[in-house]
C-alpha cells in the first residue's frame, strides 16, 4: 500500500473533484484522508476585499456587518461537507476516510500529514483572489510548514492554484 494522500477542503467535493483526485491517484491503492475544517477562520478584511474583487458589493457589506458565526452551525456545515465529499470520493484508491478538524485548517493538515507520514497533500478551495495573489492561501501556508509540494485545486474545476 502506498503512502496516503491528505486532502483539505472547504467545499463539498463533487464529480469534477472526483475526476481530479482519480487522476492524481492513477489507479493505485493509495489511501485518501479527507479533512474539513470545523471553522474556516476567515479574516474580515480579506473577505471584504475578496467580495469587492468579485464585484459583489452587496455581499461585501452584508458580511462586514454580520455577527460572529455560530460555532454549532459551522460544525454542522463541516460535517455535511465531509459526508458529501466522502460520498463523492468513495471507491477511489485504497479507501477514503475523513474527519472534521479543529484548531485551524492549515494546522490540521500539517498535523495529519506528519502523523501519517504522507508524501503528498492537496488543498481544494474556491478561488480567493486576495489570498491567492499574496500567497497567503492554505496551500502556500501548508507548503511553507511542511517543506513538501502542496497541490492547490479549485473546487469543481480542473484549475490548479499557484502554490
Amino acid at each position: 500500500m502506498s503512502d496516503p494522500i491528505v486532502i483539505l477542503t472547504e467545499e463539498p467535493l463533487g464529480a469534477d473533484d472526483r475526476v481530479n483526485i482519480e487522476r492524481l491517484v492513477g489507479g493505485s491503492d493509495t489511501p485518501l484522508v479527507l479533512l474539513v475544517p470545523g471553522n474556516t477562520e476567515r479574516h474580515l478584511l480579506v473577505d471584504f476585499l475578496e467580495n469587492l474583487s468579485m464585484l459583489d458589493v452587496a455581499k461585501a457589506f452584508r458580511e462586514l456587518t454580520s455577527h460572529a458565526p455560530d460555532r454549532t452551525a459551522e460544525r454542522a456545515a463541516a460535517a455535511e461537507t465531509l459526508a458529501v465529499s466522502l460520498a463523492a470520493l468513495g471507491g477511489l484508491g485504497g479507501g477514503v476516510s475523513g474527519e472534521v478538524v479543529d484548531g485551524g485548517a492549515v494546522n490540521g493538515l500539517v498535523t495529519k500529514v506528519k502523523e501519517l507520514g504522507a508524501a503528498q497533500a492537496v488543498v481544494i478551495t474556491r478561488p480567493h483572489a486576495v489570498a491567492d495573489t499574496f500567497h497567503t492561501d492554505w496551500a502556500n501556508k501548508a507548503q511553507d510548514q511542511l517543506g513538501l509540494p502542496v497541490l492547490h485545486l479549485y473546487a469543481g474545476s480542473g484549475f490548479i492554484g499557484d502554490s
